[in-house]
């Protein structure tokens, strides 16, 4: 009976060993814009965790002791770059030496990148056709590291460029629904810049690139003046940039007996919660755009 018992013991461990595991790879991202594409390109071969959630802002993010136990843990780290998580940088820098550590941005052409300053704007991803491009670097990086399924990337990513021509497409759809002269979007921070070179807006914010740049009595004055003289109707708040400027901006302008209103909240640095329907990058888009269009075209969405 022993031996018999020992048989069976050892024909077991025998199959387990031949058996391969399902290996995933752990990524770690900074976004969840970044977390949705590496979800898309690598489905059930990719563990994905974000460390940035809902409303949070990423050029202010310090990492904590949980997100630096994430980073050490992961195969793979994904980040925007530009210097979207400005405060991040030197952790990515030191990573890298060890483990593959990835700028979603680092391909892009820099003639295509929006400068101010010495800083180029990093919110790309507003731009479909520069996320398409960032798309590619994420399967790339993926197909490297797990080339045994680098062929299942590839095909995830074609199905997943469909999709972002698409949606591209009806972007271009929706913002041509609005007469040129009210196309000026006006919102706390300059995140939508890209949004307005693609689409055809004319875009400013109460802040720069960057949240963590100041902005005076003078920038809001002049920011009056334009929406005074051009009779905006609507200005924007964001999920992830505190409403107050925006919201004094507004009483400010009513007060002088002029007609502006908050068009909505729009989704800038970080998606929307789940069940919003923002809760992933297409999602994300398909609400701001809407958003936008209602409130350029006076209607309250």
């Amino acid at each position: 009976m022993n031996l018999f018992r020992s048989l069976l013991i050892g024909l077991s461990c025998t199959v387990l060993l031949s058996t391969p595991a399902k290996a995933q790879l752990n990524i770690t991202t900074t976004t969840g814009m970044i977390a949705d594409l590496v979800e898309n390109i690598g489905q059930e071969h990719v563990t994905v965790q974000p460390l940035m959630g809902v409303g949070v802002d990423p050029h202010l993010y310090k990492a904590t002791q949980g997100d630096m136990r994430k980073l050490s843990r992961a195969d793979i780290i994904f980040y925007n770059g530009l210097h979207l998580e400005g405060k991040m940088q030197d952790i990515f820098d030191k990573m890298s030496r060890k483990k593959t550590v990835v700028a979603v941005t680092e391909s892009l052409p820099k003639s295509n990148l929006i400068k101010y300053d010495s800083m180029h704007d990093p919110h790309v991803w507003f731009d479909i056709t520069l996320w398409q491009s960032a798309a590619d670097k994420v399967t790339e990086i993926l197909a490297k590291k797990d080339a045994q399924n680098a062929i299942f990337y590839q095909k995830n990513l074609e199905k997943y460029q469909q999709k972002l021509h698409e949606l591209n497409q009806w972007v271009s759809s929706e913002i041509n629904s609005i007469p040129k002269a009210n196309r000026v979007l006006i919102t706390a921070h300059d995140a939508f810049g890209y949004f307005g070179k693609a689409y055809g807006l004319e875009v400013m914010g109460l802040q720069g690139i960057s949240t963590a740049g100041e902005f005076g009595l003078q920038d809001i004055k002049q920011l009056k003046d334009i929406i005074v003289q051009r009779d905006i109707k609507a200005v924007f708040v964001e999920s992830s940039v505190s409403p107050k400027f925006i919201e004094s901006l507004v009483k400010g302008i009513q007060a002088e007996g002029k007609n502006l209103v908050i068009g909505g909240e729009l989704y800038s640095d970080a998606m929307g919660a789940k069940g919003s329907g923002a809760d992933n990058y297409i999602g994300m888009v398909e609400y701001n755009v809407k958003t936008i269009r209602d409130g350029l075209l006076g209607k309250r969405h």
